[in-house]
C-alpha cells in the first residue's frame, strides 16, 4: 500500500483519461500535465497510461510500504526520501516502510508521481482516473484525504543489482500556448481576433480541472445568435456573453454552446496545468500543419525516451 500521511490540497489519482465514453455523456479525465505522467511512467518501467498521483501544489506526506521505484516529475518541487534528496525527473529506488516527503513547487503547479507498476485502484470505464465531478474512479471518485491508503503492487526488485538512478531534463516551460483557429473564430469581431493573440491573459480563482477562465479584453462576436448544444474537447476556447474566454480541460462536460473562437493544440496542452492562478499567459496563433508536427515530436521524444532507458538497464 501507499499511505497518504498528508495528502494535499488536491490530490487525485489520475492515468491517461477515458477515451471512448464521450458519446455517452462521460468526461476524458486523466492527468493535467499528462506529458509528465507519460515521463514518470516510462521512468519507472510503467507503460505510460499507468495510474499515478498528481498534486496540485502540495505539501505532501507518504509512506511507501513495498521495494520498487518512483519518478516526480511536472514540477521543481523539493522532495525527500527518508531525509535523503529526491531529484525531480529522476527515477529513485525506494524500500518498504520509507516515507516521501514532497513539497510545494518553486514553480509551476502540479507535480506528478508515478511508481514501479502503477497505482492499483479498480478499473472504472478502462480508467483508473478520478472523475471529481461525477464521483467515480480512482478512490472513491474523490481527491485524497489524510490517513487514505491505495493498492500498490510493484513488480520485484533486483536487490542483488546496485541501484541506478536514470533522469532526464524537464521539459521547456513558457507561458505561451499555441492556438488554431475556432468553429466560429471568423463570428468575432476583428478587433477580438487581434486581441485573442495580442493580449496577455490572466488566470482567475474561477479556474478547476474542468476549465481555466481568463481576464483580459473583452472577445466580441460580430454576428450570430445563440448556438445549439454541441461537442467539445479538452482544448477548446469557449467564449460566454461576458467576453472572458474559458479553456476545456480534462474534466470538461463533453457538451456546451458557447461559441468557440479557438482550440489549443493538443501538444501544448499540459503547459496549461502548470500555470498558476494569477499568471499570465499568451495565446499564439497556429496552423493544423504545425499542430500535428507539435504532436510528432513530442511522441518522437517519448519514443527517445524510451530507447535511452531500454539501453541503460
Amino acid at each position: 500500500m501507499i499511505e497518504l500521511l498528508k495528502a494535499g490540497p488536491l490530490t487525485t489519482v489520475q492515468d491517461l483519461g477515458r477515451m471512448a465514453w464521450r458519446d455517452r455523456g462521460i468526461s476524458r479525465c486523466g492527468a493535467l500535465d499528462d506529458l509528465a505522467l507519460c515521463q514518470a511512467n516510462l521512468l519507472v518501467g510503467n507503460d505510460v497510461g499507468a495510474a499515478g498521483l498528481e498534486f496540485t501544489l502540495g505539501p505532501a506526506l507518504l509512506r511507501l510500504q513495498a521495494d520498487g521505484w518512483l519518478a516526480l516529475t511536472g514540477t521543481d518541487s523539493p522532495a525527500a526520501l527518508d531525509g535523503q534528496p529526491v531529484r525531480p525527473g529522476w527515477r529513485t529506488r525506494v524500500q518498504a516502510g520509507q516515507v516521501l516527503k514532497i513539497a510545494a513547487p518553486r514553480e509551476r503547479m502540479r507535480t506528478v508521481l508515478a511508481v514501479s507498476g502503477g497505482i492499483d485502484v479498480p478499473l472504472a470505464l478502462g480508467s483508473r482516473s478520478t472523475d471529481l465531478k461525477a464521483g467515480f474512479g480512482g478512490l472513491n471518485g474523490r481527491a485524497l484525504r489524510d490517513g487514505d491508503q491505495l493498492p500498490w503492487h510493484p513488480p520485484p526488485v533486483q536487490h542483488h543489482a546496485a541501484p541506478r538512478q536514470i533522469g532526464l531534463r524537464p521539459p521547456s516551460w513558457t507561458a505561451e500556448v499555441r492556438v488554431l483557429p475556432g468553429p466560429e473564430h471568423d463570428q468575432f469581431t476583428l478587433q477580438a481576433r487581434q486581441a485573442l493573440f495580442e493580449a496577455d491573459w490572466t488566470l482567475t480563482p474561477q479556474s478547476n480541472r474542468m476549465g481555466f477562465r481568463f481576464a483580459g479584453p473583452v472577445l466580441a462576436r460580430a454576428a450570430g445568435g445563440d448556438l445549439p448544444s454541441h461537442g467539445v474537447l479538452p482544448g477548446v476556447i469557449q467564449v460566454p456573453p461576458s467576453g472572458q474566454p474559458i479553456v476545456l480541460l480534462a474534466d470538461a462536460q463533453t457538451t456546451g454552446g458557447y461559441p468557440k473562437i479557438g482550440v489549443v493544440i493538443r501538444a501544448d496542452l499540459w503547459k496549461l496545468a502548470q500555470l498558476r492562478l494569477g499568471g499570465t499567459l499568451r495565446f499564439l496563433p497556429c496552423t493544423r500543419e504545425e499542430a500535428v508536427a507539435a504532436l510528432r515530436d513530442r511522441e518522437a521524444e517519448l519514443d527517445a525516451l524510451k530507447v535511452a532507458l531500454c539501453l541503460s538497464t
